[in-house]
């Protein structure tokens, strides 16, 4: 018994050390091997910037550009450049990558969380972290105008009051983080809600929007703010670490193409929150596809115009 068990072990340390050898499964195959590939993730947010960053580089350069999309995971992301499956990820997030893949305490100032995140990826992984679109997307709680209106709610201490009335839909994961999470939450902020409702990040706006609970947990880009007309309250004790949103690039396509450097650079302080929270809204609520609503971005910003 302990023989088979030995043995195994082996196999599944075998099989462990191949796959992490590998690329992910689908990246590589139907890929253009010279073309500059973009990573994007399942949201709708990085694949807007996937198409930004494809036209730019389509624009000012004769290089072809193929986007990968629908990349799970900032762990996904990350190894896919690390296996050269992609050359450029279109959005990455101080906050995400300081815990998950450079696994180091969360970093509450947003220019020290950035100063660390372009220092280790370039020490590390010889990747280049831009600076930001001019965006943070963090987590944000918010209400309806009614309950803002009945409540008096501008920010998230006001709630302190009447938390105990009030009933919060909240991410499934965040409730059990460690450092940022809810029981850190109620204790800096000295609140008990009424009722914690942990449920998928996509369903809060729509649990919020219907009656079901009082106050919600979202994103402060997400598109579907404007859909139900919802409130953001501020986040006046600096609760949430930052997520400000830039390009990351490996330092190998820099070296082949120097000329992408400047281009991307184009972006930086060019989309702020507001104007993110509305570019999502034109592709989850009005249904465009993420590549016309990048066109019309870069066209509409005078992108494509000499001087810029």
């Amino acid at each position: 018994m302990r023989t088979r068990k030995k043995f195994t072990l082996l196999v599944l340390m075998t099989l462990t050390l191949f796959l992490s050898s590998c690329s992910l499964p689908g990246l590589s195959e139907g890929t253009d091997k010279k073309a500059i590939s973009i990573a994007a993730q399942t949201s709708t947010e990085t694949q807007i910037l996937a198409n930004i960053i494809k036209g730019m580089i389509e624009h000012y350069t004769e290089h072809r550009t193929n986007i990968v999309n629908n990349l799970g995971s900032t762990t996904m992301n990350h190894q896919a450049m690390l296996n050269g499956d992609v050359n450029i990820s279109a959005g990455r997030y101080t906050g995400t990558d300081l815990s998950s893949t450079l696994m180091l305490p969360a970093e509450k100032d947003p220019e020290k969380a950035m100063k660390t995140v372009v220092h280790e990826f370039k020490t590390r992984y010889d990747q280049t972290w831009f600076p930001s679109y001019g965006f943070a997307n963090t987590y944000a709680f918010m209400i309806t105008k009614e309950t803002a209106e009945k409540y008096n709610l501008k920010k998230i201490s006001d709630m302190a009051a009447v938390s105990d009335e009030l009933a919060v839909g909240v991410d499934t994961h965040w409730m059990r983080r460690e450092g940022d999470g809810y029981e850190a939450f109620v204790d800096a902020y000295n609140m008990s809600f009424k009722q914690a409702y942990p449920m998928q990040i996509g369903l809060v706006y729509d649990a919020v929007a219907a009656g079901r609970v009082d106050v919600v947990l979202g994103y402060s880009t997400d598109g579907r703010i404007a859909s139900y007309d919802l409130v953001i309250l501020e986040d006046d004790l600096k609760f949430f670490p930052p997520y400000d949103c830039s390009p990351l690039v490996t330092d190998e396509l820099l070296e082949e193409y120097p000329e992408l450097e400047d281009i991307l650079l184009k972006l930086a302080g060019k989309i702020d929150t507001q104007t993110m929270q509305e570019l999502n809204f034109q592709a989850d609520n009005n249904l465009l596809e993420p590549e016309t609503v990048a066109k019309n971005f870069l066209r509409e910003n005078n992108f494509f115009e000499e001087g810029n």
